[in-house]
């Protein structure tokens, strides 16, 4: 890979010399995935919240968008189901059946929810999924504890299984969920500083968004016999799966339209996320990456974004824009893409099974942007 100088001698990578040509989706494929994902995991997911003790259960209800506010059946929008998808083709890897992979397609989903539900908290957000967030309607300290809630029942989830593979599978998800925590706190902590490194926003979403989607891709393996080398290797897709995905998030949250990501207008740059966009622009050097600078060093001094009009980040957005910075998060998530993919090629699996785990990583690609 080529590297260019940036702001302060920092070494930004660019895209490789032959940029990725981004893949065709078998959408019908995709979607057909992404249901029977959904379609196995969500009873078992149901039956595990209905464990909780009340207001918590129906708070976790209203969560995942089978209640509404008042607790009357809703159906609402209950994510993309990437996880559980993952999950139950990483039990066909191993030669398994997709059945054999539910265990960890719930506990996955029921750790991503909990970070949603604390994530949701620490960063003010009010809208998820296009609706009010837990913390909004119900308030803070039920957020924390459904959270909370969520992640002890998805090891009960594993360990009630009582092998030696649900031991194994327990402990990759215990690692991936401090990982995950560690990105949170990453991400946190960059908010406050003036300048960040891709390097160091790389790490942080290896370890947000990458962690887990790794843990999703090796635990349906592990629960059906996988070696470790098998995980190991199906870690590898998902954690560069992961950076892609949130890749493309960072392009949705400043150019995405609300109406699609259920956010507001110019998410990211209203709670000063250091995203890649924002990172690949401030070291890409030039007048509108110093001139970007300028008005981020002076908004982490102010208290008062809620006050900025939509013309003020809509400047921000198109100086990174200019800088380089959009361009770039969208190559780099072809490249993390391609890396996924190569991954797959070191491990024997069904052809079937192959060519699925690439549909889905090229949608994670090509999603909405």
């Amino acid at each position: 890979m080529r590297l260019e100088p940036g702001i302060r001698g920092e070494k930004v990578p660019t895209a490789p010399s032959a940029n990725p040509v981004v893949p065709a989706v078998d959408t019908a494929d995709v979607t057909a995935l992404l249901e029977r994902g959904r379609t196995l995991s969500t009873p078992v997911l149901r039956a595990a919240v209905d464990r909780l003790a009340p207001p918590m259960n129906t708070v976790a209800a209203y969560h995942f968008g089978w209640i509404d506010a008042e607790g009357r059946p809703a159906d609402g929008d209950g994510g993309k189901a990437v996880r559980p998808a993952l999950a139950l083709l990483s039990a066909q890897v191993a030669g398994a059946a997709p059945e054999v992979g539910i265990p960890g397609a719930v506990a996955v989903e029921l750790v991503h929810n909990f970070s949603l539900l604390h994530d949701d908290l620490m960063d003010g957000d009010e809208q998820r999924r296009h609706r009010d967030t837990v913390w909004k309607v119900h308030g803070p300290a039920q957020a924390i504890l459904v959270g909370d809630a969520l992640f002890a029942l998805a090891n009960e989830i594993l360990l009630e299984i009582g092998t030696v593979e649900a031991g194994r599978a327990t402990r990759r998800l215990t690692v991936a969920t401090r990982k995950l925590i560690d990105g949170q706190a990453q991400d946190i902590s960059f908010e406050h500083r003036e300048r960040v490194t891709v390097e160091e926003c790389r790490e942080m979403e290896g370890n947000k968004t990458g962690a887990l989607l790794a843990c999703a891709m090796s635990i349906g393996a592990v629960l059906g016999g996988a070696d470790d080398r098998t995980a190991d290797t199906l870690e590898e897709y998902g954690h560069h799966l992961g950076i892609a995905f949130q890749a493309v998030d960072d392009l949705l949250g400043i150019w995405g339209d609300p109406d699609a990501t259920g956010k507001q207008t110019w998410s990211d740059l209203r709670q000063r996320k250091k995203s890649l966009p924002v990172v690949a622009a401030l070291a890409a050097g030039g007048p509108a990456s110093e001139r970007l600078g300028e008005l981020l060093a002076a908004d982490a001094k102010s208290n008062d974004l809620d006050s900025f009009s939509e013309e003020e980040f809509a400047t921000r957005a198109a100086l990174i824009e200019e800088a380089g910075g959009r361009d770039w998060t969208a190559q780099e998530a072809r490249r993390q893409h391609a890396i996924a993919v190569a991954a797959l090629d070191r491990i024997e699996m069904p052809e079937q099974v192959r060519a699925q785990l690439v549909a889905l990583a090229d949608f994670v690609v090509v999603r909405q942007r």
